[in-house]
């Protein structure tokens, strides 16, 4: 019986010592398993380091020529540069940062004077610099073949609005040189009823009126503060706008190829 008994207890205890090995046994695999689930093996780990790594960008190239152009365009000696106005000028000036144009504006006589002056046309040298002046010159109607051909000059685009409280208002398209004011062309608009001006019959080219009225039209704007002396404080201003206007322009460029 005791024998019995011993041989019993050895198969339970053998029994019990293989089952709970087979436990730990699958135990021991599921932990592995959720090991290997959760940690990368090496090859993995150097396959997600290779995908992460910051590729270059095809703008780059891009963005490094436009900040070249900005460290060129901050180092010219005019886009900074202030031009104070001159003692006398009749005008209140609005320049809005982006423009292209300068608002200039008076009361006069019961008149309201309208300046809008236009990026400098500036002559290099070049064909298409010198356009504006070509077509001046031909405009004028006492130009002479025979005189000596005048030397290209860089001008200032100006477009003139006299208007009163009521009725209509009075156009002149103007180019301003160093020496003096060219009209090339006026109109009578209606700004109170502007279906009119699409009716309006807008009177003979300027350059064929008479002299004599050519020259009272001249001298009629040049009362108004439209006179060679602001010329030259006009000419350095747009010059320095234009300056001022292409380095915004370079860095809007700049931050919407970075962005």
């Amino acid at each position: 019986m005791a024998t019995l008994v011993r041989r019993a207890a050895s198969r339970f205890v053998g029994n019990y010592c293989k089952n709970r090995s087979f436990v730990y046994s699958l135990l021991d695999q599921s932990a592995y398993g959720r090991r290997r689930h959760l940690t990368p093996s090496v090859d993995q780990n150097v396959s997600f380091t290779t995908s992460t790594k910051k590729r270059a960008s095809p703008t780059d190239p891009l963005l490094r020529i436009i900040e070249t152009e900005i460290g060129y365009a901050e180092k010219a000696d005019d886009y900074d540069r202030v031009e104070e106005t001159p003692s006398g000028f009749p005008f209140n000036m609005e320049d809005k940062p982006g423009g292209k144009i300068v608002t200039l504006t008076r009361e006069y006589e019961g008149e309201t004077v309208k300046v809008e002056v236009h990026m400098t046309n500036l002559v290099t040298g070049d064909k298409e610099d010198d356009e504006d002046d070509e077509e001046e010159a031909e405009n004028e109607e006492d130009e002479d073949e025979d005189k000596p051909e005048k030397p290209k000059q860089s001008n200032v685009p100006l477009l003139v609005t006299l208007s009163k409280k009521t009725g209509p208002s009075l156009e002149f398209r103007c180019t301003a040189f160093p020496d003096r004011i060219a009209i090339k062309d006026m109109w009578v608009t209606f700004p109170d009823d502007p279906s009119k001006d699409e009716l309006a019959y807008e009177g003979p080219s300027f350059r064929v009126l008479d002299e004599k009225l050519r020259k009272a039209f001249h001298r009629y704007i040049e009362i108004r503060g439209i006179k060679p002396s602001m010329i030259n404080f006009l000419h350095e201003y747009m010059i320095n706008k234009d300056s001022r206007e292409h380095l915004l322009w370079l860095k809007t460029l700049k931050n919407f190829v970075k962005s």
